[in-house]
């Protein structure tokens, strides 16, 4: 059973998807269980991945990286899940946000702070949730205050992924308060890590991803050029708004990726657990549940790949992504419900792989706009 078959994906993702396979079953899989036992960051992984090409790549070929597709990055991320999510994200993450500094930064910031990334010199990040704030774009409290050729930046970042380990991140902060304008009151500044009055420390440990790891940041008169803000004041939401159509693609080959492990550890389970004296996959009960679950990954993939097209043509990308994100974090939820109820007893075990990926599900539902959200936006751009 090939869960993750290239038939359904464009075949000029073929190539990098492969790619994608070979670095995960070599350097994911086999190190999974460890990192995800010692919550340790993946570093030599990381650089394996930089070296090895895929990492940072859908920079353009222009400032080094290889001008990856959205498609291409949906690609390589159901092959990563579902060796480990942890170490995944880590990899996923080293760029996050770099694509908005190159569709709305200037030729000096590309250069400057692209480059270094797409070459794997430097890794980056991209802060947007605050301790009391999570999906609520428009009610950001960091601000940014302008005082001569500088702006100021106070307040606060939660979940940051390479808060600590970033040499910089691109930061969404308040630059205005026009009520009759929600959503024109946010701006995109480039902050590097070692500005005075930048500090960040990692969240305490989590229940899933270990391997990744999360900040929480303080601005504390932080101090950044005028020439950091990215693009227009004003026009932060909107890049953001933009940005979450790709990145929630993306993430639904989280979803698929975490799915098929926990079909492929259920189903090898199911055929090798005997009880009653027989194999459990010989129960109609088992053979059903197993029927479902390919059912509605096979339902979730076909949804996903279809919205990658969609979004990458600009057809309605909004909603088709919010379906995407939403019906394939949501699957990889159930089956890795229903892999532990087959498991039984050893389901509980920490060194198991349907154990990893039962805590790691919880989180791409939550992450990139709960699903609670992703429904509000299906239904209104329905």
């Amino acid at each position: 059973m090939e869960l993750l078959d290239e038939t359904i994906v464009p075949e000029h993702a073929h190539d990098v998807k492969q790619e994608a396979r070979e670095f995960a079953e070599e350097h994911i899989a086999p190190n999974a269980e460890e990192y995800f036992r010692k919550g340790e960051y993946p570093h030599d992984i990381l650089e394996a991945g930089q070296e090895a090409g895929l990492v940072a790549q859908d920079i353009s070929e222009d400032l080094g990286g290889r001008g990856l597709s959205l498609t291409e990055v949906l690609a390589i991320a159901e092959e990563f899940y579902r060796a480990d999510a942890g170490i995944a994200l880590t990899l996923q993450l080293a760029s996050f946000g770099a694509e908005i500094v190159e569709e709305y930064g200037n030729e000096e910031q590309h250069e400057e702070y692209l480059r270094p990334v797409a070459e794997g010199d430097q890794i980056t990040g991209l802060a947007v949730s605050e301790p009391e704030t999570g999906s609520d774009l428009a009610g950001m409290q960091t601000r940014a205050e302008k005082d001569g050729d500088e702006y100021v930046l106070n307040g606060e970042k939660y979940w940051i992924g390479n808060g600590v380990e970033g040499d910089w991140l691109t930061v969404y902060a308040r630059t205005g308060d026009d009520e009759e304008n929600r959503y024109g009151n946010h701006s995109m500044f480039i902050v590097p890590t070692d500005a005075e009055g930048y500090e960040a420390e990692h969240i305490p440990e989590k229940m899933g991803f270990r391997a990744s790891k999360q900040a929480h940041i303080v601005f504390d008169d932080c101090r950044i050029p005028e020439e950091n803000l990215v693009g227009a004041e004003g026009a932060g939401f909107w890049m953001l708004a933009e940005f979450f159509n790709h990145g929630r693609v993306v993430v639904s080959g989280h979803g698929l990726g975490l799915a098929a492990a926990a079909i492929e550890e259920a189903w090898e389970f199911a055929e090798g657990r005997e009880q009653f004296g027989r194999s459990i996959s010989d129960f109609q009960a088992v053979q059903h549940g197993l029927a479902d679950m390919r059912l509605e990954f096979e339902s979730a993939r076909a949804l996903a790949w279809r919205a990658a097209e969609k979004v990458e043509q600009g057809e309605d990308p909004g909603l088709w992504a919010a379906m995407a994100k939403t019906k394939t974090t949501e699957v990889a939820t159930d089956c890795a419900e229903q892999g532990m109820q087959f498991h039984g007893g050893r389901s509980v075990l920490t060194d198991r792989r349907i154990a990893r990926v039962y805590r790691d599900v919880r989180i791409p539902v939550i992450y990139e706009g709960a699903n609670e959200i992703q429904r509000n936006l299906i239904y209104r751009q329905s």
